[in-house]
Formats: structure tokens, C-alpha cells, sequence
């Protein structure tokens, strides 16, 4: 692995783990939310096949989904 790639690798999995924490004590009800999650599984996925670039661009379309959830006030955190 060159260092591009696994800059981007490391910037991909610390993008996943703050997305993570993010959406840990959330309500997921939302119907959006299905794409937030779907992004970041293939996240998951594109790390496992080290496709690295796929693998970030996941992350950040999980992201902007789940801050345009928040911006909407969709996206509360549980009762």
C-alpha cells in the first residue's frame, strides 16, 4: 500500500468511527437514516475489498445525508 492510499484509508476509518459515534445514541426511525446506514456498510465493504477511494467517498455521502437530517431537524438524538 502506497501512502495515498493508506492516508486515505486512515482518513476513511476515522470519518467512520466519528460517523459511528454520531449515529450511536440517535433515532434511526428516520426513513433517510436507511441511506446514512447503506453508505456506511458499503463503507465497511469497500475497506474489506481495499478500495479506498470508494471507501471515502461512502463515508462522506453517509455524512452530508446525516447533516442534512440534522439541518432539517430529522435527526434527534433518542427519548
Amino acid at each position: 500500500m502506497n501512502r495515498t492510499q493508506e492516508n486515505l484509508k486512515d482518513e476513511t476509518e476515522k470519518w467512520l468511527e466519528r460517523l459511528e459515534n454520531r449515529i450511536e445514541d440517535r433515532d434511526s426511525s428516520v426513513e433517510q437514516m436507511e441511506n446514512v446506514e447503506a453508505y456506511r456498510d458499503d463503507t465497511y465493504h469497500f475497506l474489506e475489498e481495499k478500495d479506498f477511494i470508494r471507501a471515502w467517498e461512502s463515508v462522506i455521502y453517509a455524512w452530508g445525508i446525516l447533516e442534512t437530517l440534522e439541518r432539517l431537524n430529522l435527526f434527534e438524538e433518542k427519548d
